[in-house]
């Protein structure tokens, strides 16, 4: 019987990816208006070079990820509520995806967006919606 070799495949999942699949579940969140990247994301999205990460910025440790989340959160929302939502919706779409163990998701909000073309964020009565994620 011939010998069999046996290697081991390794699939890599870079600081970016992960950045992006955070920022895009972000995003995915009711209430949550755009990712804030602060100067030097505004440079970059005006260089057309937008990044689905901005906003995002994570340490490593092993297999357990710790990421800081910059917001804007839609006028009329409970901000609580929403960054209680965007952590959860991210450390769920984050340990899905990818494996890791997400040990914390920080939210810091940057700013209030009052543009109403932002995004829907009103149900039929006036009120801003509560949909989850």
């Amino acid at each position: 019987m011939p010998e069999e070799l046996k290697t081991e495949a390794s699939v890599r999942v870079t600081h970016d990816v992960i950045a992006q699949v955070a920022g895009i579940a972000a995003m995915e969140v009711k209430g949550v208006a755009a990712m804030s990247g602060g100067l030097t994301g505004g440079i970059t999205e005006r260089l057309g070079k937008k990044s689905l990460g901005r906003g995002v910025k994570l340490e490593m440790k092993d297999i357990h990820v710790s990421l800081d989340l910059y917001v804007v959160v839609h006028y009329g929302f409970k901000i609580p509520e929403v960054a209680s939502r965007v952590q959860a919706h991210v450390k769920d779409k984050i340990e899905t995806m990818t494996g890791f163990s997400v040990s914390d998701v920080n939210i810091h909000v940057q700013g209030v967006s009052f543009d109403a073309t932002d995004g829907d964020f009103s149900d039929e009565g006036g009120n801003p919606s509560s949909h989850e994620p």
